[in-house]
């Protein structure tokens, strides 16, 4: 007799976001855990988040590097790991400020640094439970045109320049002017032709 297995369901990363959900910007990056690029621009989100506060949402996707970087794989996937328990903020926050020490023992210590209850936290990064959600991230950067770390899209469209506060926060002006021009232009009633 066969007995069914349990599907599990897991939150993916384009399921997770910071931000109010129904901000006018959308503001995703591209990314991973052991580049110090991707580290600093992590500063500079958390202070987009409080400046845009209400007004944008922010979504990690994960493209590690593992010609560069090896370790970056598994950290992205513990990083989903902890998504699982709404804890993926915390985690990926302990990720970038212990990025040069990503051993999967390691993880499994920041996983209880971050909050992750998850009895199961090693044993599931090590059989690779949450391998294919990260896959699935690398596949979509590379169709988006991702080479570069960090590469960020706002509203969908990709964000060229230098990461910095001062340009992502006129990209993100520009995109909540083009925001209130749609929504200007839907309010607009449309005039009737009237009958002679």
């Amino acid at each position: 007799m066969a007995f069914k297995k349990d599907d599990t369901v897991i939150i993916e990363p384009r399921e997770v976001f910071v931000g109010r959900k129904d901000a006018p910007v959308t503001l995703v990056e591209f990314g991973e855990y052991e580049s110090e690029e991707c580290a600093k621009v992590n500063e500079v989100v958390k202070q987009l988040l409080e400046e845009y506060e209400g007004r944008i949402r922010f979504q990690f996707r994960h493209f590690p590097l593992t010609l560069i970087h090896q370790r970056s794989l598994k950290a992205s996937e513990s990083a989903v790991a902890a998504a699982q328990e709404g804890k993926f903020w915390e985690m990926h926050n302990v990720l970038f400020q212990n990025r040069r020490n990503l051993g999967t023992t390691s993880l499994k210590l920041y996983s209880k640094e971050a909050g992750v209850k998850n009895k199961k936290f090693l044993d599931d990064l090590v059989n690779g439970m949450y391998g294919w959600q990260v896959q699935d991230d690398i596949k979509e950067g590379h169709n988006r045109g991702v080479k570069d770390l960090p590469a960020f899209f706002i509203n969908e469209e990709p964000f060229t320049g230098k990461p910095t506060f001062a340009n992502l926060s006129a990209a993100i002006e520009s995109a909540l002017k083009k925001t209130k021009t749609k929504a200007t232009v839907r309010k607009t009633p449309v005039k009737q032709k009237q009958r002679a």
